[in-house]
């Protein structure tokens, strides 16, 4: 009994701490947008940065595939960190290469995508983070009427 009370049980109980719930990824914090007006974001505190999170009625994994081909369909844009119900892509401008961050998080418990988009340098994007994003939140309303 002792060799199973002190090897086994804290195994067990550590095994289980390690266990993330499947909605974990859900309650993922997005960034806080800076102070510049180059970023915008479901999570904004400034109403000139916030914009509506997108429902969803389908499963949270078939959301999370709609959502990265949402995203991928933005050209020069390639997902770099994909993790259970978030991802993050980089979006590359045309003419001077400059990137872009987007994340995106499948909130199984609202049934919406989060999503932050923003510049990397500047102050100003001169609303090409707000574009992107109503452009992929309009792919998500779209694909999910079909």
């Amino acid at each position: 009994m002792p060799v199973f009370t002190f090897t086994v049980i804290p195994r067990l109980l550590l095994a289980l701490a390690l266990v993330a719930p499947a909605d974990a990824m859900s309650q993922r914090p997005l960034p806080a947008c800076p102070d510049s007006p180059n970023c915008v974001s479901t999570d904004a505190e400034r109403e000139s940065q916030r914009m509506a999170a997108v429902p969803f009625t389908d499963s949270p994994a078939s959301a999370l595939a709609r959502a990265k081909a949402a995203v991928l369909a933005e050209p020069r844009t390639k997902i770099v960190n994909d993790e259970q119900g978030w991802f993050k892509a980089e979006c590359k401008s045309f003419l001077f290469r400059f990137v872009d961050d987007v994340e995106l998080v499948v909130d199984a418990d609202a049934r919406t995508f989060r999503f932050r988009s923003a510049s990397r340098v500047g102050e100003s994007d001169l609303g090409v983070s707000r574009k992107r994003m109503e452009r992929i939140s309009a792919r998500l309303r779209g694909a999910a009427q079909s």
